[in-house]
């Protein structure tokens, strides 16, 4: 446990000290709800409707930007060698490092989450429900992504095949996301969310840690 929460904070602290992974991932997630409203116009009404689509996509792109370099820096500088030959199990430093990214880049996504559903005029009653659901929906973002970059590690053009592996992978989420700020079966679709980063919790930090051994051979 010592070795997971050293690991965690050294990441956190690392990604803190930069700043600039969650500034970007900010910035692109507030960019990208702003130039939607915009596009779909000043119609109350049809914002109500797909605000949440909108923020919910928004997020699961802002996720993408940095994910390519969760692995990328340890891989150059020999640090996920010894990561790999640690008493502590590759798949829970897997964890550490997931855990690191999301609380760097996922929750401050739902941190501004209600000022941007302000943006696209949702209902007040329904702001829980969506920032409630970000903060269950987003550690599987992080999750499901970590397969995808330990996958990726090692090849050219990493971010266009992130891409490609991910994004269908996130359609779930997005799905029970969108559908758990509804008022109606809202509060099953949070449970199917929850049950998803569960499952994702349980299986993502040892087929990530399977991939990373395969690009360390």
């Amino acid at each position: 446990m010592a070795a997971f929460v050293g690991l965690f904070r050294h990441d956190f602290g690392l990604a803190l000290r930069q700043g600039g992974d969650t500034g970007l991932v900010l910035g692109f997630f507030v960019l990208v709800v702003v130039l939607f409203a915009f596009g779909v116009g000043p119609e109350a009404a049809t914002l109500r409707r797909i605000g949440p689509g909108i923020i919910w996509v928004a997020a699961l792109l802002a996720a993408l930007l940095s994910l390519d370099r969760l692995f990328q820096s340890d891989y150059e500088d020999g640090g996920l060698d010894l990561l790999a030959l640690a008493d502590l199990p590759l798949a829970f430093g897997v964890l550490a490092k997931a855990a690191a990214y999301w609380a760097a880049t996922g929750l401050p996504l739902v941190a501004i989450s209600p000022l941007l559903a302000l943006a696209v005029d949702l209902d007040a009653a329904a702001i829980p429900r969506l920032v409630l659901s970000l903060l269950i929906g987003t550690p599987a973002l992080s999750l499901i992504g970590s397969v995808a970059a330990a996958l990726v590690l090692g090849a050219r053009r990493q971010g266009v095949l992130l891409s490609l592996l991910v994004l269908p992978l996130y359609v779930p989420p997005l799905i029970f996301g969108v559908g758990a700020v509804g008022a109606e079966a809202g509060g099953a679709n949070l449970m199917l969310l929850g049950a998803l980063s569960l499952a994702a919790l349980a299986l993502c930090p040892w087929a990530s840690a399977a991939a990373l051994r395969q690009a360390l051979e």
